[in-house]
């Protein structure tokens, strides 16, 4: 995952299009969109990100207190993917505990990675028949979460949907899962202009590199 691509599902080596093959292929899951080499966190990077991705780049912003963008990973054909990526943010959660919530769109395995589950999608995990469990703004409009259930015990999911796409907040530990109740609000840094300067970076988090 460090220097080549992989498979988003599983971290296994994928081939690459070919002779027999016009598509990425991992011996386990068929045709994948291949997980890219994880970007390191910078203001220069995520501006590569954000003019490049065919899908809305989730921020909380303006940026709560104590939180840091520290990386991007994408799963596509390009380094940028066929617009399937997530950011990191590290931020210091109740009790004094690490926390890393991360939104996640597209539903190709790479948000499922990173919650610990069997993918590619939520959708067999949530309830949606009960009440949202979190609910928060992504691009103006409320967008309800609900509780993915099966997910590890060292961490909280919750998934919905934003623009189309699914829309992921995968928290660690578990019981920082109550930064979800805040409210958040979201912004598609594709819309945010010069604001992206603006974001502060931290060092590159583990959780992206092995989740």
């Amino acid at each position: 995952m460090r220097g080549e691509p992989s498979c988003p599902k599983c971290g296994g080596r994928v081939r690459a299009p070919g002779l027999f093959a016009d598509s990425w292929q991992c011996d386990v899951h068929g045709t994948v969109h291949p997980l890219q080499p994880v970007i390191p966190p910078s203001v220069e990077a995520l501006s590569v990100v954000v003019h490049r991705t065919q899908v809305p780049v989730w921020m909380p912003w303006p940026l709560p207190v104590g939180w840091l963008f520290t990386g991007v990973a994408c799963a596509g054909t390009t380094v940028l993917g066929a617009g399937h990526g997530g950011g990191l943010f590290r931020t210091r959660a109740p009790g004094g505990s690490g926390a890393d919530p991360c939104r996640r769109g597209a539903g190709v395995g790479l948000g499922a990675r990173y919650a610990g589950i069997d993918g590619p999608d939520p959708g067999p995990y949530m309830n949606v028949e009960k009440p949202p469990q979190a609910k928060l703004l992504a691009a103006g409009r409320p967008t309800p979460l609900w509780h993915v259930t099966t997910a590890p015990d060292d961490r909280a999911v919750f998934a919905g949907e934003a623009l189309g796409l699914w829309l992921w907040a995968v928290v660690w530990p578990e019981q920082s899962g109550l930064l979800m109740y805040d409210e958040l609000v979201l912004t598609d840094l594709r819309d945010a202009g010069a604001e992206v300067d603006l974001v502060p970076c931290g060092a590159l988090s583990p959780r992206l590199l092995e989740p």
